[in-house]
């Protein structure tokens, strides 16, 4: 029986050239044996709606093209389903890409998806919102409404969003119920996790794994500028676990109070939560196309493996053709 895919593009996600990418997509796979339906997004809820429909249709896979974003409205489609998801990383971020080892170019990452290997792993919710890699309150979640009102995106302007923020955010107070615990802290941020990084190589949970039916609550307490400065090296080689600021703990769900609403984020978009934030881990409820063996994560040496990885990627698009497909 021919398999049948559906390949779902935001045209607007990220920074990727997605030109040429539908042509790509069908002939590859097409060769393998499968039938690729292509759809294309126009508006927020697109993906989520697209995915409904492969559902309906019994379609093997789902295939998501963009960014954090349209990988996320996707996947929340196919949550408790049986149609798996393939993921083709074409964002600023890319981070359940990234902890997946799913590699950050169109052509290279359908060689995973070539592969039809599914693995189940977990998700998360906040108050019934989904999330696969990471969602949080405090710094972070200002930095992502600060980032989304941005022109431009990309790493860069992400960090100048976060300078900016930094120059006028103040911690705040917190209580977290979990593992039968009860703490109140001074927090700077409250990330929960899913996944490992933020995207990016920015490893908020260094030690984090989508298959065990846990989520990675991590505190970053506030410090001096100096203080600070060393917790965002840590947390670009992998050390962050390591740092003094850091407290972490493993929890199948938490629940977060906070004085009043405000920011918080779900996989790096900005949403608007209320003052009590239930956490909870779903776990193997997700069908995903994953590389067949997956690199165990080493502190510094797996960040700069993926950094050159994504030197050798861009400097390879500089001189490769380019794709002629409609």
């Amino acid at each position: 029986m021919t398999p049948k895919l559906m390949l779902i593009i935001n045209p607007i996600s990220g920074t990727g050239d997605k030109a040429g990418l539908a042509g790509m997509v069908t002939e590859r796979l097409g060769a393998r044996g499968c039938d690729v339906d292509v759809r294309y997004t126009t508006c927020s809820g697109d993906a989520t709606r697209l995915a409904r429909q492969a559902i309906d249709g019994k379609y093997e896979a789902v295939l998501a093209a963009g960014g954090d974003g349209t990988i996320n409205e996707t996947a929340r489609a196919l949550c408790g389903t049986d149609v798996a998801l393939g993921i083709i990383p074409l964002g600023s971020g890319n981070g359940l890409a990234r902890h997946i080892g799913i590699p950050i170019d169109a052509g290279l990452s359908l060689d995973v998806i070539e592969q039809m290997h599914v693995e189940q792993v977990d998700y998360g919710t906040v108050n019934g919102k989904e999330f696969f890699c990471t969602m949080g309150v405090g710094f972070d979640a200002a930095v992502s409404h600060r980032f989304a009102a941005q022109r431009r995106r990309g790493l860069i302007m992400y960090v100048k969003s976060a300078i900016d923020e930094y120059k006028t955010f103040a911690p705040q107070r917190y209580t977290l119920s979990a593992n039968g615990r009860i703490i109140t802290r001074d927090a700077f941020i409250i990330a929960v996790a899913n996944a490992s990084q933020y995207g990016n190589n920015a490893y908020i949970a260094p030690e984090a794994s989508i298959v065990d039916g846990l989520l990675d609550v991590t505190l970053i307490h506030a410090g001096n500028p100096l203080d600070t400065m060393r917790m965002g090296i840590d947390m670009m080689t992998g050390y962050l676990n390591k740092n003094m600021l850091i407290e972490t703990f493993r929890t199948p769900s938490v629940v977060i109070y906070r004085s009043g609403t405000g920011a918080a984020h779900i996989d790096g978009e900005p949403v608007e939560l209320g003052s009590i934030l239930d956490v909870r881990c779903h776990r193997h409820a997700l069908k995903v196309l994953t590389p067949v063996k997956q690199a165990e994560f080493k502190p510094l040496l797996t960040p700069i493996a993926s950094l050159m990885q994504d030197v050798g990627i861009k400097v390879g698009n500089i001189f490769k053709p380019k794709i002629n497909h409609c």
